[in-house]
């Protein structure tokens, strides 16, 4: 292989850097396991400095231009790099990696946690595969591509942003307002793992709280053996309490006698052993664990239609986390950072968090199960251009006006390839996140971006996934389908929506009040929110008056969930509780729990979602 040049690495000054940048290390970065839903023993990182080049779609780089840190997306400052991508041009990394001898006569897979957007991948001047989609893991298996020696990986990545109409969430070329900085390229964990010839390629993880059982489906990857089996064994704090076994295809049910029900109060988490056997030996070893839970829609003792945790009634106050980071953009700098977010939505008083357009790590979602938050996972949205009157105008002046969503132009679908790759990225999408015991809901449309056969798409979600909630159309142009009534309000009164058509309620946006805390800012000028207030003082009494005065006396009426917009400040966007760098709360805590409790304490006993025990109690 050709000599590499000296590398360096250094944070491209940015505009606003959170206290983690300084932790970031080209030679341990994010070193923890990147899946710990299904943990094998033997692993490799392969983050850290790569050789990059940018160049037109065209040409091939005759040089690299220097060193990227990886996973940090390209515009990102703690890549090293902070340049955008242009549609015109291609983004290539390259490094080199040496198998351990004792990984000799295994498979290997070369597993990408994220890319955004269409990756070709290559090995040693082999084509290993390609991937469209910018938010899911993918897995290439690239056994046959390697050396005996160093082994040269070689990385391309194309990604036209808003340009070309894929799913991107809010990424804009031109950041503005409530859009933001868009995220190229490598953005989570690369890692190779080995496996053996036939090998445990993924399981499904179904609680079923009534049964007190534990359904397992597993699939096998390449399995020719004809005495194949898996085991299971199920673990509470160490002490095995259920073991089964059965073959390829089959559902494994693991009886979890009286089982301790996993809650935002009490995040018990079981510990799972999954066994590929073959002639009566294992030949592959997963760990895993589960909560047991469920997520319903079901009537209160008032014949109100109530989100149920475990069967019982669970108001849901959360918060819209975008997931965005001034330092790294869709990437955390560290772990603790990516916990960080959630340890203070727990911290000021939420029970849920709704993560808004964008997928996360795995290990995001490992923190959320481990210490008790309720995710609503929004899809991505895409599709073409962004029409300001059906999306904006509209629907604000007028709440209860909808547009019948197969009229795929006026939402910007029309292109028929583009409403089947969102399919193939929500089927990715659930598929990757289907054993997170802490997903309640799932959120396939936002405000109408790129919305289309959102009532054809909840009825497949549903079946696809009977065991969570679907919210068919989030904000406005309501299909009048499905187990949701969805409303965002910002510049009314809450209320109480019109044409329920006895589904539940829920204000999945509401709030998004801004103060500015100087010094702490993205842009300086450039600020946008809501309702602005000047002082903390002002933004405390306003706040208090919406939730006592507005949201309380609703939850009564049929509201069970409310998402106040968000958790931080993201880029010129300054309506967070937390700044951008995380460094400042502009409420005080211990005020806002006092707040939630109230606000819960106010209703009927069964939506508490402070002290368990009390959601079993009814007025009489």
């Amino acid at each position: 292989m050709e000599e590499r040049h000296n590398q360096t690495w250094s944070p491209v000054e940015g505009k606003l850097m959170t206290r983690w940048a300084h932790e970031v290390n080209p030679e341990n970065v994010l070193p923890e396991y990147p899946r710990p839903q299904m943990v094998r023993e033997q692993w490799m990182n392969l983050n850290g400095l790569w050789e990059y080049a940018i160049c037109p779609v065209q040409d091939n780089p005759a040089s690299y231009d220097g060193y990227i840190l990886v996973p940090f997306p390209v515009e990102s400052s703690l890549s090293g790099v902070g340049q955008p991508l242009e549609p015109d041009q291609r983004l290539w990394y390259r490094r080199a990696f040496l198998i351990p001898e004792n990984w000799q006569g295994q498979r290997l897979l070369l597993h990408f946690g994220a890319v955004d957007w269409k990756t070709e991948v290559w090995v040693n001047g082999y084509r290993a595969g390609e991937h469209i989609g910018g938010y899911c893991p993918f897995t290439l298996e690239i056994t046959d591509c390697l050396n005996d020696g160093d082994n040269e990986l070689v990385v391309i990545v194309w990604d036209p942003t808003e340009t070309h109409g894929q799913e991107r969430g809010k990424q804009t070329l031109q950041p503005k307002g409530l859009f933001y900085t868009a995220v190229s390229g490598i953005w989570q964990t690369v890692w190779l793992e080995p496996v053996p010839q036939n090998f445990i390629h993924s399981f499904r993880l179904m609680p079923d709280i009534g049964q007190q059982e534990l359904h397992i489906h597993m699939e096998i990857q390449d399995s020719t053996c004809s005495s194949t089996i898996y085991e299971a064994a199920a673990y509470e704090k160490g002490i095995r309490i259920a073991y089964g076994r059965c073959g390829p295809g089959d559902t494994l049910k693991l009886p979890i006698r009286n089982p301790r029900l996993w809650s935002p109060e009490d995040p018990f988490l079981y510990d799972l052993t999954i066994q590929l056997v073959e002639n009566g030996q294992p030949v592959d070893t997963v760990e895993s664990y589960f909560g047991m839970r469920s997520f319903r829609v079901e009537k209160d003792h008032q014949g109100i239609p109530r989100l149920c945790l475990n069967g019982q009634p669970v108001f849901q106050h959360g918060i819209l986390d975008q997931g965005y980071w001034p330092d790294g953009l869709y990437t955390a700098p560290t772990d603790e950072a990516l916990a960080y977010d959630i340890i203070m939505t727990k911290k000021l008083g939420f029970n849920m968090t709704r993560k808004h357009i964008k997928v996360e790590p795995a290990r995001w979602y490992y923190h959320c199960d481990r210490l008790g938050l309720i995710v609503w996972q929004d899809m991505i949205n895409g599709g073409g251009g962004w029409n300001h009157w059906h999306h904006i105008i509209l629907p604000n002046l007028f709440g209860a006006f909808k547009v019948k969503d197969d009229k795929y132009k006026s939402l910007g679908r029309e292109d028929p390839a583009n409403r089947e790759q969102y399919r193939q990225e929500l089927k990715e999408m659930v598929d990757t996140l289907y054993n997170v015991p802490s997903i309640g809901m799932w959120v396939p449309f936002n405000e109408a971006w790129g919305q289309f056969d959102a009532a054809e798409t909840a009825e497949w979600l549903m079946t696809y996934d009977p065991s969570r909630p679907v919210d068919h159309a989030s904000g406005w142009h309501d299909q009048e389908v499905g187990q949701m009534k969805s409303v965002h309000i910002y510049f009314r009164k809450l209320r109480m929506p019109n044409r329920i058509k006895g589904r539940a309620v829920v204000i999945s946006e509401y709030g998004g009040y801004s103060l500015l805390a100087k010094g702490h800012v993205w842009q300086e000028g450039k600020e946008v929110g809501y309702k602005r207030c000047r002082s903390q003082e002002e933004l405390t009494t306003a706040y208090g008056k919406l939730i006592r005065t507005q949201l309380m006396p609703l939850i009564a009426k049929g509201v069970c969930a409310a998402v106040y917009t968000q958790l931080t400040d993201v880029e010129t966007e300054i309506n967070g509780l937390m700044t951008y760098d995380r460094e400042v709360v502009k409420l005080d805590p211990e005020w806002l729990i006092k707040l939630h409790r109230e606000l819960l304490s106010d209703c009927d006993p069964g939506y508490s979602c402070f002290d368990y025990e009390r959601r079993r109690v009814h007025k009489v």
